[in-house]
């Protein structure tokens, strides 16, 4: 069995699966999941561009202090 993802409410998808007894709810429930691995993947990439600007800003910062 696999860890939880942090990020990952298993017991409210869950929930939400049980409770989407009809194809309405269920659409919702594919849209609402759909939406929330965009955001993350979103938060993720924009995580990964702060480090790697950061790193870059200090790789310049050290560079300059060396002449």
């Amino acid at each position: 069995m696999r860890k939880q993802d942090a990020g990952f409410d298993y017991h409210r998808y869950h929930r939400l699966l049980l409770e989407a007894d009809d194809d309405d709810k269920r659409l919702a429930l594919i849209e609402l999941l759909i939406e929330e691995k965009a955001r993350d993947r979103l938060a993720a990439q924009r995580a990964s561009d702060r480090a790697a600007m950061t790193a870059h800003t200090i790789a310049n910062v050290l560079k300059n202090g060396r002449h």
